[in-house]
């Protein structure tokens, strides 16, 4: 069984995320290979495609989502992802229950399931006439309803909502009537293509890693990983990983080119942890409960270095460690293209 040491599975990690090469593939394929990108702050899925996307522009996301190719849901973890519109069914069934079952379990005073069932029917009617915004959604359902409607009724945020021009996500669709219905969709195919997509995305992984990601239980994880074709690895610290059979694994030795992370870039959370992108140590600098949100960070050699701002049309730098002068000017010249991006 391969043994891949912790600049492997670094290597591994930001191949996977397009963050060692730039890539040309179209928005909808680029988000499929990425897993999705975490969307609940706008900006945040435009910088980090442009850190991922040969050519990106603003523009293109905010078409495509127009166009309905990309579309922003709530997924994994409770939280807004942009994802294909070919991933969006698959990924939607997949955590439909558990979602569910988590926000019955946590919300203050959840309502009865079956008094969230006949305000999702009376969404459903209402929004046969497009789009809403949630300001009317919560006249209609009531606001003890309204947060946990979307879990009965699958919702989509519509442009110009949640884009770069109007960063407020406040404009919401049914997504059967966005983008279409569903195939029939077996929960079991569901959830094995959302580990797919998970680890080819963020593999190898241990099946605590894939529990964190998708927020699928251990119990529901365990079979489903046994049951797949699956490459097994092993950590150096001797933990069992599993991945796809045929996923990139980069040599260790590889360049990594620096790179700007936006807020809440999926590769600095907890499920990949292993892949040391982020540094433990620097791990309180980035999350911190007296921030609604996290601190872009810059990448040096894979990892985490520092923080970054766009203020006064330029891209500002404040390193968290020692740069030598090549690491500076190759971080100076990514930064212009930033503000430019930004401009």
């Amino acid at each position: 069984m391969r043994t891949l040491s912790p600049r492997a599975l670094n290597r591994a990690l930001l191949a996977r995320q397009l963050l060692l090469e730039r890539s040309r593939a179209p928005l909808p394929r680029a988000l499929e290979r990425i897993g999705g990108i975490q969307a609940q702050y706008a900006p945040s899925m435009y910088v980090g495609l442009w850190s991922r996307l040969d050519g990106f522009e603003r523009a293109g996301l905010t078409r495509a989502l127009e166009r309905r190719s990309v579309v922003q849901g709530t997924l994994m973890r409770m939280t807004i992802h942009l994802v294909s519109r070919r991933d969006y069914w698959p990924l939607a069934v997949a955590v439909r229950a558990v979602r569910r079952a988590s926000w019955l379990r946590t919300a203050r005073a959840a309502p009865p399931e079956a008094e969230l069932a006949a305000a999702a029917r009376a969404l459903r009617d209402r929004l046969g006439d497009g789009t809403i915004h949630r300001k009317e959604l919560e006249a209609l359902v009531g606001r003890p309803l309204a947060g946990g409607v979307g879990l009965w009724l699958d919702l989509v945020r519509a442009p110009p909502s949640g884009t770069w021009e109007r960063r407020r996500a406040d404009l919401y669709a049914a997504a059967e009537a966005w983008i279409g219905t569903p195939e029939d969709e077996a929960e079991d195919a569901a959830m094995e293509h959302l580990v797919r997509r998970y680890l080819g995305g963020f593999g190898p992984a241990t099946a605590a890693d894939v529990v964190s990601f998708t927020g699928l239980p251990i119990g529901t994880v365990r079979p489903l990983l046994a049951r797949m074709d699956l490459r097994e690895l092993r950590s150096e610290d001797g933990e069992a990983l599993v991945d796809l059979p045929r996923a990139p694994l980069p040599d260790p030795g590889t360049p990594a080119p620096p790179r700007f992370l936006p807020t809440w870039d999926a590769t600095l959370l907890v499920h990949a942890r292993r892949a040391g992108v982020l540094p433990e140590e620097l791990r309180p600098r980035v999350f911190s409960i007296r921030n609604p949100h996290s601190v872009p960070t810059f990448l040096v050699d894979g990892m985490v270095a520092g923080a970054w701002r766009f203020e006064d049309g330029a891209v500002r730098l404040e390193p968290w460690r020692r740069l030598d002068r090549a690491d500076e000017r190759a971080l100076a010249a990514e930064a212009e293209r930033l503000a430019a991006f930004h401009a």
